[in-house]
């Protein structure tokens, strides 16, 4: 082959790319303003409702001074402390019952063909489009259908279904990201399908599984306006409660509440960064 040969058509590609150049946003006319205009629309008011919750006056808006008795009142309320116990249950269960529901989706999604995967991925992720307020009346109206009474158990049902996609998300990344390798070392050693889910899977699986959880927990703390239309009598959850308490009167003692709220959703997500960013290093011995 002649030199000439060997040099690459002109106009055509060579097979080796070099490396993209990144656009850097913060080079825009007006990037740095815009950002800052957004950041601060966002997180003002909370920062606003974390300063007002240490107000001595019973006006909200009307600072009169530093003081600690709005949070006294919150952990003496009896109706908040209701509240917070419903919410923690409902959380809890939701939670144990989407990460496995979750999981076991995300490893049955492996053996499915590729046309397969994809519709179920639609499936399983459409509570993540679909607007929250169809999932809430759709969801409201197959209980009243089937004649459960609304309490405490239609709440958590409805959690689980849609913390679901939530806990998903994750496992699916972590299991994208695992060695077939590893498997097939697994089974060249002996291991069956159940020890090999025990021994491999789970392990490996387990960052994503507990920033799921944490993710799913959070989710079902948080949500209001699916637990406002399915939860009856008795079944009131904290959000919920900070909505009746807002509608009468916006008080420090409800910014109390709300910063505490803040602060669990704060330590939760951080807790499910962090755990998602680990890499398990355990293979079967």
């Amino acid at each position: 082959m002649t030199p000439a040969a060997s040099r690459p058509i002109r106009g055509r590609p060579s097979g080796r790319r070099g490396p993209r150049r990144r656009v850097d946003l913060r080079a825009f006319p007006g990037f740095a303003p815009a950002a800052w205009v957004v950041l601060a629309f966002l997180y003002l008011p909370l920062v606003v409702v974390v300063v007002y919750s240490f107000n001595a006056n019973r006006v909200a808006t009307q600072w009169d001074g530093f003081s600690l008795e709005w949070y006294s009142r919150v952990f003496a309320d009896a109706d908040i402390r209701r509240a917070t116990v419903n919410s923690l249950r409902v959380a809890a269960v939701a939670t144990v019952v989407s990460v496995v529901l979750a999981a076991g989706a995300a490893v049955a999604l492996q053996r499915l063909g590729r046309l397969g995967n994809r519709y179920a991925l639609v499936i399983i992720g459409a509570p993540l489009v679909v607007p929250e307020i169809v999932l809430a009346v759709a969801t409201l109206a197959m209980f009243v259908a089937v004649d459960v009474p609304l309490g405490l158990l239609t709440v958590t049902l409805a959690h689980i279904a849609f913390c679901v996609p939530f806990a998903f998300l994750p496992i699916r990344a972590r299991l994208a990201d695992m060695e077939q390798a590893t498997f097939d070392a697994a089974a060249d050693l002996g291991a069956d399908e159940w020890r090999i889910l025990r021994r491999v899977t789970v392990p490996l699986l387990l960052p994503g599984i507990v920033s799921g959880a944490l993710l799913a927990f959070i989710i079902s703390l948080d949500d209001f306006l699916i637990s406002f239309f399915v939860a009856g009598p008795g079944a009131t959850l904290l959000p919920v409660y900070i909505y009746g308490q807002i509608r009468n009167a916006i008080t420090p003692a409800v910014n109390a509440v709300s910063t505490l709220l803040l602060l669990l959703t704060v330590v939760v997500l951080t807790a499910a960064f962090l755990v998602g960013r680990t890499r398990s290093r355990k293979v079967l011995p």
